[in-house]
């Protein structure tokens, strides 16, 4: 790639007729970031005024220098894996379940890490009627690679790219797994979220999952859900304006983005189950209305986090 680049004009200065090789998708990514726009000081950005609302994270190629590895990874409570010693219908289970088309494999503990299994190796392997012999994951596992949680983002997209592999565990000083990063959250980073087949891409917001329960996108306009429901969703002590969204609701009452499966209780009765977020946002709910049939986990919303 570059590197070679670079040695071929060395050894033949002017007189090297041959066009050096093109440089990689993300090494021209980089030639596009001047220094300056990276490294730009604290004294020359302008501050928001201090009741100007602060603005949502902001997508570009100045990410892949500004962010490290843990701005974006999944936390280690997060990830979803598989033991070495799991059987093929158990394993079928989980990637159904997921909807992930790979999983990171442990011995004992996800502290030892093995590789990973695609669901495609899988099915070539097993499945379309292929017996395949007796179920080994051992024979499917492919390379992992593993970053510190302070590489930044775009030195492990170059990475990926060069080592074709699209998913990394962060490791911690100490060698034990952190979290969990995939090639899309890096390029989430610069081009925003990027939506696949599995994605609702409807106009619809919510639907009704069975009487009383809703599944919910987090950007619904939360007065609008407040007139299909009936319910009064506002959180006492809170400016009303200062919430918009479903979503935007959930973060005011925990003070922070809730994991996966967190299950929020609202004083209203309405309970509020996590079923797809990342580190960064919330991306849909399940509503169950008062008087449905409650979660197990529910638990009463902690007070939102101040500053100071």
């Amino acid at each position: 790639m570059d590197s070679r680049s670079e040695g071929s004009s060395a050894a033949h200065g002017a007189q090297d007729l041959d066009p050096p090789e093109p440089p990689g998708f993300f090494s021209r990514l980089f030639s596009a970031l001047s220094p300056g726009e990276a490294e730009t000081s604290p004294a020359t950005r302008s501050a928001p005024a201090p009741d100007t609302p602060a603005p949502q994270a902001a997508f570009g190629i100045s990410n892949l220098r500004r962010l490290r590895v843990d701005d974006v990874a999944i936390p280690k409570a997060e990830i979803t894996a598989v033991p070495v010693e799991i059987g093929k219908e158990a394993l079928v289970e989980v990637f159904r379940e997921h909807g992930f088309s790979r999983l990171p494999v442990y011995k004992g503990t996800l502290d030892k890490p093995l590789g990973l299994v695609l669901l495609k190796d899988l099915a070539l392997t097993y499945g379309f009627g292929n017996s395949g012999g007796r179920f080994s994951l051992r024979k499917l596992l492919r390379p992992v690679l593993y970053a510190p949680p302070s590489m930044p983002v775009g030195v492990l997209l170059q990475k990926m790219q060069k080592e074709r592999v699209h998913m990394a565990l962060v490791i911690d000083e100490y060698g034990g797994v952190d979290g969990l990063v995939t090639i899309e959250d890096l390029i989430e980073t610069v081009i925003g979220e990027i939506e696949d087949e599995h994605d609702d891409t409807s106009d619809t917001y919510w639907q009704l999952e069975k009487p009383g329960a809703y599944i919910v996108q987090a950007r619904a306009p939360l007065d609008e859900f407040e007139a299909e429901t009936g319910l009064d969703l506002s959180v006492e002590g809170e400016d009303e304006e200062e919430v918009d969204t479903l979503g935007g609701l959930v973060f005011l009452m925990c003070g922070r983005v809730p994991a996966r499966g967190e299950v929020i209780r609202h004083e209203s009765g309405a309970e509020f189950e996590v079923i797809d977020a990342d580190p960064r946002r919330i991306k849909r709910l399940r509503v169950r209305l008062p008087g449905s049939a409650p979660a197990a986990s529910a638990s009463p919303a902690p007070p939102p986090e101040k500053d100071g």
